[in-house]
């Protein structure tokens, strides 16, 4: 079993474990994802890496309550364990020297964006990250961020903090502040990735965007997570997550991801009932 050593809440229903998993965490890399389950009946739920320490033997994944089994996740407890938690699964981000780097998290996507962070910055990169949220509250892991960063942008849709406006917003100012990007890692949700490749593609940037997809099995037997890159059919738990954003048909890879939303929700208003001594 894999216990649950510290949580911390970031902002309303989003929630950081770290969990003991030293098999994990001894082999882990920036990019990289694992497989939880709750329990022996729960589901199987993919969730990208935020931090690992291979001394303590501990990986850190943070979970937003956006359904049935997410739900139940954040609101487990320290002491409480996942009966499992696989990995790592998915290829790694491809740390070098490249320059100057920005890094581009968009709400959750803060979270994965983390280790690459500081993986880049690691090699010798300047590495700028541009910080997204809707809402100065709604805002994650700024501090751990600026730890990794050499500039930090923030963005949000209101204002409230710092630039007014989208990700997308963010990387102009970094733009025009004169800087020479030499790669750009963009993580969050579907719309702000391909929002950010519309940006880059006429400037000829490189893009690399994390897809999550659907995720069965993680081992691309199920063909539940296939995206289309560059016409090609790929499996995003093997071949990705991450793929050059400018290859990516983000329109289909959105189309499939509303597939099972009303199944979903009909999972998570159950939850709730029972949650309320419902028996509807």
């Amino acid at each position: 079993m894999y216990r649950i050593v510290k949580k911390r809440l970031l902002a309303q229903g989003i929630a950081l474990l770290e969990v003991e998993a030293a098999a994990v965490a001894a082999k882990v890399e920036p990019g990289q994802f694992v497989i939880v389950r709750v329990d022996e009946v729960g589901e199987r739920i993919p969730l990208t890496v935020m931090d690992f320490n291979r001394e303590k033997g501990t990986i850190t994944i943070v979970v937003q309550d956006v359904g049935y089994s997410s739900a139940i996740i954040t609101q487990m407890n320290e002491g409480d364990e996942f009966q499992d938690f696989v990995g790592p699964l998915g290829v790694a981000s491809e740390i070098e020297k490249y320059g100057t780097v920005v890094c581009i998290g968009g709400g959750l996507g803060i979270a994965p964006i983390h280790p690459i962070a500081r993986g880049l910055k690691d090699a010798g990169n300047h590495v700028i990250s541009v910080l997204g949220s809707r809402s100065a509250d709604l805002l994650i892991l700024e501090d751990e961020m600026r730890a990794v960063s050499n500039e930090v942008v923030i963005a949000t849709n209101d204002g409230s903090a710092g630039v007014k406006g989208f990700v997308t917003d963010g990387l102009a100012k970094v733009l025009s502040d004169g800087h020479k990007v030499d790669a750009i890692w963009a993580i969050g949700p579907m719309i702000m990735m391909k929002a950010v490749v519309e940006y880059t593609r006429p400037l000829g940037l490189k893009t690399i965007v994390s897809m999550n997809p659907i995720m069965v099995d993680g081992t691309g037997m199920c063909g539940a997570c296939r995206v289309s890159v560059g016409n090609e059919t790929k499996f995003a738990c093997v071949d990705g997550p991450e793929f050059d954003g400018h290859l990516v048909d983000f329109d289909l890879a959105m189309k499939r991801l509303a597939f099972y939303k009303d199944e979903e929700n009909r999972a998570k208003a159950r939850l709730e009932c029972h949650h309320e001594g419902g028996h509807h």
